[in-house]
């Protein structure tokens, strides 16, 4: 599954900043930092608007990271996806038929290695890869593995955006709006 030729993934960290996208030609979006007491007023909002909604399972807050949390999210709320770098949400996301991005951090070869043994567990979906600006390593990753993948962090310009594209990415989550304004008009 692709996101009909969308290249941004806009991440959503304010209230604002949702309701400019709901009138853009974004279809995907992802919430990032939220309470759950605004959770459903928001998912719906997007929803009514015809957009597609990643949770970052991770940055709700006021709910645990955990089986039971992600079973509340995938029943309650409906979203088309979650993100985590947990490896229980990844598996009970995947066990409910939503699409699940396993979130890693590429911070060196030992964290590299512990994230490809992970993924293998999880078998997700999409890997997204921080910082994405490690284009090399995300060319590996996706060789390894096989999974499709999303790159985020440290995502600057659009130099940085089509490197990424270049080194076979999917697509980029980013809350930059300078991004999100220039490859929506493309």
């Amino acid at each position: 599954m692709e996101f009909h030729e969308q290249k941004i993934l806009p991440a959503v960290r304010q209230i604002k900043d949702l309701e400019k996208l709901l009138h853009s030609s974004y279809e995907y979006i992802v919430i990032l930092d939220i309470h759950i007491g605004q959770l459903k007023s928001v998912v719906n909002l997007a929803n009514q608007h015809g957009k597609k909604v990643f949770l970052h399972v991770d940055l709700i807050h006021g709910l645990q990271t955990d089986a039971y949390a992600t079973e509340y999210l995938c029943q309650e709320f409906k979203p088309y996806g979650l993100l985590s770098t947990k490896a229980n949400v990844i598996l009970k996301a995947k066990q409910k038929g939503v699409v699940a991005i396993q979130r890693i951090f590429l911070i060196d070869s030992s964290a590299m290695e512990k994230s490809l043994t992970l993924i293998e567990k999880t078998k997700p979906d999409y890997i997204e890869v921080l910082p994405g600006a490690l284009t090399d390593i995300i060319t590996e990753v996706k060789e390894r593995t096989g999974i499709p993948i999303l790159a985020g962090g440290f995502i600057r310009t659009i130099q940085d955006v089509e490197k990424a594209l270049e080194a076979g990415v999917t697509a980029i989550t980013t809350s930059k709006k300078e991004l999100w304004k220039y490859f929506l008009n493309l």
